[in-house]
């Protein structure tokens, strides 16, 4: 059985299921009024499944652009698209996300913990 890696985040964790040749597999928790990097990726290509709470997702640079995602939600984010996943005050979101695996792949366009 191969053991999950487990990478602490300021906004929560990911847990990295599977790195395969051509994919990787992560769950992802997002902790309760947190959210990710205002983000893109020059050749990662991401399919998120929401598996519980309220996922928020940011779509552009103004912030103004955003939806939010109950489970069973399925977002798939193309190379170079602007995007930034969160969670509202109501509670944690989990999502799993299957990717293409350039992992390190990730401009930062805005970062609430100054990374």
């Amino acid at each position: 059985m191969a053991k999950v890696k487990i990478v602490i985040k300021p906004w929560g964790k990911e847990e990295i299921l599977k790195i395969a040749p051509k994919y990787v597999m992560k769950r992802i928790t997002i902790k309760a009024g947190h959210r990710m990097s205002l983000q893109l990726h020059e050749l990662k290509e991401e399919t998120i499944y929401v598996l519980s709470g309220n996922l928020i997702v940011w779509n552009s640079i103004d912030f103004e652009d955003n939806e939010t995602f109950h489970p069973g939600s399925i977002i798939h984010v193309p190379p170079r698209k602007v995007h930034r996943f969160g969670a509202s005050a109501q509670g944690d979101v989990i999502i799993l996300e299957c990717s293409t695996v350039e992992l390190d792949d990730v401009i930062r366009l805005a970062d609430d913990y100054n990374r």
